[in-house]
């Protein structure tokens, strides 16, 4: 299962490494690839992990998040 978190608020490589950090460290995240042009996460999952965990860790780690979509 894979899920686009459409973030704002990035604006650096720092931004990219912190939000990917954050999203890592959810369990049932496999991978997470920040795209700091695209403005937005692609997050690998092992399992369903709910949209609100994956919106609390970023913006825990300082960002916005506008959508999370299903891909």
């Amino acid at each position: 299962m894979k899920k686009k978190i459409i973030i704002e608020g990035m604006s650096c490589g720092h931004c990219v490494k912190h939000v990917e950090g954050a999203l890592g460290e959810i369990s049932g995240v496999i991978k997470a690839d920040v795209n700091l042009e695209g403005k937005y996460a692609a997050v690998e999952l092992e399992r369903e992990v709910p949209d609100y965990v994956l919106k609390n860790a970023v913006e825990e780690a300082g960002y916005d998040v506008v959508a999370i979509k299903e891909e």
